[in-house]
């Protein structure tokens, strides 16, 4: 059987196969946690054998000293030159062979490296390639992430700016409640996506490498290739870490870094899964009541049986991926839980589907809501004919309000409107008919003091409270802050694979 017709004979992912973009699918895939491997490895052997310099008191000049152990420059040279040229069929036969997939790539490496094969993963354990590995993936899929969290912010805020002073029913319970605006609703999706943002940012920054630990975490393989030298082993872990590019490495570790890591790694993501589904649960209600409508293609078709239909299926896929995102931090939270001492390893298989579905399903979520909050479309002339249907109830605060203004007595006025809404309520909710509140009003002859004011009692903009000022000090003042790191990638727009 051809490839082509093989690869419809087992089960894909969907994540990978019909979701997700190209740089998230390479950041978890095989030819960069391998390769990566090998980097570590060449890292390992240059910091095991490159000069470590320190200033020297006598002189101005830098004094190197070398480490000391027996790696040559033409040993690092050959493996730099065979860093992404696996052989991962060898590798897959060494495997099966040795079960141990590290092993089976230190001897698949050393297979193209025979001048470096003997000090290839010298002193290391399997956790110095797995778990360093993992954490440079963490943190290049944060990377990956933020970018695409804050072009949906950015077009959100745009939003919020255009319809700052929209008014549109706010609803409590999902009954109509006091007026809001389109743009002050949507300052609600940003505010918890800002928390994201934030949330985000400092996982990405506080992610350490695990470095250079050895089997139990003591460093003692490498106390022992230093002969004991102390700073050597300090000097050799410093030197892997910035080479890796991490700043910091975890200061003590037992056999793995710490599986709590992976805990405060993905919660964040399953917040922000959390915020997605709300804000894409808002957009589908009111979809229902043609208020606004995620982008809807000129030949996309909503329904198989029924052409008419614009069902709001972008936000449909973000709410059962945001479902699928908020389950997966269960994995590393039970993980973290029964580690034993040192380590076991129950946390292996978990944390292979865990760690990259948590990103990819992120990755996912983010590029549809982007696309969702590029389009949003909005209808007016909707949003003010509900306004009218429940503004009369809304107003009659303001109506007994303009009556003792007028001189009339609060409590008689309370009790006539009391009378008159519950006649018109009962229009609207056994016959079927409009709301006559306001004709109501406007033929008793109690109400003539203020039958010229009602226009303005019922301007829907006085409803409306602070909102649009709100909505302007919140993104002057929150999100557009938050956005400057990531001006260079604002603009970037994607394609989305319906």
């Amino acid at each position: 059987m051809d490839t082509f017709g093989d690869e419809f004979n087992k089960y894909r992912s969907p994540l990978v196969s019909r979701y997700a973009s190209k740089e998230m699918a390479y950041n978890f895939s095989d030819k960069k946690k391998f390769t990566t491997w090998r980097k570590l490895w060449i890292y390992l052997a240059k910091a095991e054998k490159v000069l470590r310099c320190k200033p020297n008191k006598l002189a101005s000049r830098m004094q190197c000293l070398a480490l000391g152990l027996p790696v040559t420059e033409a040993q690092v040279a050959e493996m730099e030159s065979h860093a992404e040229d696996i052989d991962f069929a060898m590798a897959a036969e060494e495997e099966s062979k040795l079960r141990h997939d590290v092993m089976a790539h230190v001897h698949t490496f050393a297979h193209c490296c025979p001048t470096a094969a003997p000090i290839i993963h010298l002193g290391a354990t399997s956790c110095y390639v797995g778990d360093n590995t993992d954490l440079i993936m963490l943190r290049d899929g944060f990377d990956i992430l933020l970018p695409k969290l804050a072009r949906v912010i950015d077009r959100l805020s745009k939003f919020a700016e255009k319809y700052a002073g929209l008014p549109t029913l706010g609803f409590t319970h999902y009954q109509p409640a006091q007026l809001t605006t389109v743009g002050k609703r949507a300052c609600l999706w940003l505010q918890d996506l800002a928390m994201d943002m934030r949330n985000l940012q400092r996982a990405r920054e506080d992610l350490r490498f695990r470095g250079v630990k050895g089997t139990t975490g003591t460093q003692a393989s490498f106390l022992q290739l230093f002969q004991g030298d102390h700073d050597k082993v300090e000097d050799l872990d410093r030197m892997v870490t910035e080479m890796a590019g991490f700043k910091k490495a975890y200061m003590v570790t037992g056999q793995t870094y710490s599986r709590k890591v992976d805990i405060d790694s993905l919660s964040p993501l399953a917040s922000m899964g959390a915020t997605i589904h709300k804000i894409c649960t808002d957009i589908r209600l009111l979809a229902n009541l043609k208020e606004i409508e995620e982008p809807f293609e000129k030949e996309q078709i909503g329904s198989s049986a029924m052409p008419y239909k614009r069902n709001p299926m972008r936000c449909e896929r973000c709410c059962s991926l945001a479902r699928h995102l908020i389950a997966l931090l269960a994995d590393p939270l039970q993980t973290a839980s029964v580690q034993w001492l040192e380590r076991t390893l129950d946390d292996s298989a978990n944390r292979r589907i865990s760690l990259p579905e948590s990103f990819l399903t992120a990755d996912i979520i983010l590029s549809t809501l982007q696309n969702i909050t590029e389009g949003l479309v909005v209808y007016p002339k909707v949003i003010e004919r509900h306004i009218h249907h429940e503004l009369p109830f809304m107003a009659t605060e303001n109506i007994i309000m303009a009556m003792v203004k007028a001189g009339g007595n609060r409590q008689d006025c309370h009790e006539k409107i009391r009378v008159l809404s519950q006649q018109a309520a009962t229009v609207v909710k056994q016959e079927g008919g409009d709301n006559d509140l306001l004709a109501r009003v406007q033929a008793d002859p109690y109400f003539a003091p203020i039958l010229g004011h009602l226009d303005n009692i019922l301007d829907p903009k006085t409803f409306i409270g602070r909102a649009p000022q709100q909505v302007a000090r919140f993104l002057s003042e929150e999100v557009r802050p938050l956005l400057e790191p990531y001006k260079a990638e604002i603009d970037v727009k994607i394609e989305l694979e319906l």
